[in-house]
């Protein structure tokens, strides 16, 4: 009996290394997109610090502002197919929360990240951690992976695109980029792809001209666009048509929401009854947001 449990404890030590090897192997090789998360910011297709204007543009989604100004919200002339302020004002201070704890997470990847200096124009992109330069954006950048593929570029200084068009490819979604910059970003006539998360207290301005966006714009201090247009997320399509799938429609280890088979409206009542905010914030069963 002794020499039984001799051998089984012989057996069971490698047996218990081996498993905790594997799963620290499994924790290592996880992608670097499985830890971002915007959480109550994902409600929102455009939110601003102190204020959001928008002149002659178009937002598909909500805008929202917090803490706010004297005039948090200014629109000449744009096309809302969402929720704005005041109607905002509580959801955009949990939201504002969220899109700052994702800016500081994002920051402390700078360490492991893979240097990306220059224009980024001509480069085929795979998913991963890329930290790059105030060197103002240009030409096209490929951004080639799965549909649950991730890309994060850290951008240390402004970001600054001028004609600057990102292009997904391989079944690449939009929403799953993501550019964290430690100044303002500014955009002009360029077909811009991800969330822009300028998360610096006092250059964290956002500023489009001309162009569009897909994904979302957050900024720490001020949103200002200009004959521009922002396509949220959840009125994207990934390439391929996928059913008529929206980004949204993936959680973050890129499974189907609706894997269960519930349809679409069983769905969105789970949805508020656990307190979702990723179609509407704001819990309100009507369609103002504009994301279908």
């Amino acid at each position: 009996m002794n020499r039984f449990k001799s051998e089984l404890q012989s057996i069971r030590k490698p047996l218990v290394t081996g498993l905790l090897g594997i799963a620290a192997l499994l924790a290592s090789a996880a992608p670097a997109w499985a830890q971002v998360s915007l959480g109550r910011a994902s409600g929102f297709s455009v939110l601003g610090g102190s204020n959001v204007t928008c002149t002659n543009g178009v937002v598909t989604g909500n805008v929202g502002v917090a803490p706010g100004s004297a005039v948090p919200y200014t629109n000449t002339g744009c096309t809302i197919g969402g929720s704005v302020p005041p109607a905002t004002n509580a959801a955009a201070v949990g939201a504002r929360t969220d899109f700052l704890s994702a800016y500081a997470t994002l920051q402390l990847r700078a360490s492991s990240c893979i240097a990306m200096p220059g224009s980024l124009g001509a480069q085929n992109l795979a998913p991963g951690v890329y930290c790059t330069d105030a060197t103002a954006k240009a030409g096209t950048l490929t951004l080639t992976g799965p549909a649950n593929g991730v890309w994060v570029f850290l951008v240390n200084g402004a970001l600054t695109g001028t004609n600057f068009n990102v292009v997904m490819a391989g079944g690449g979604q939009p929403c799953n980029v993501f550019w964290a910059t430690n100044a303002a970003t500014t955009l002009t006539t360029s077909t811009f792809k991800g969330n822009v998360l300028a998360g610096n207290s006092v250059g964290g301005s956002v500023t489009m001209t001309g162009g569009t966006l897909a994904g979302r714009v957050l900024a720490n201090v001020a949103v200002t666009m200009t004959g521009a247009s922002v396509i949220g997320c959840t009125s994207l399509v990934p390439p391929g048509g996928g059913g008529g799938q929206t980004c949204d429609d993936k959680d973050r280890d890129g499974h189907d929401k609706d894997h269960d088979g519930k349809d679409k409206d069983q769905e969105h009542d789970d949805d508020r009854d656990h307190g979702s905010v990723h179609s509407n914030p704001f819990g309100s069963k009507d369609k103002r947001d504009g994301d279908r």
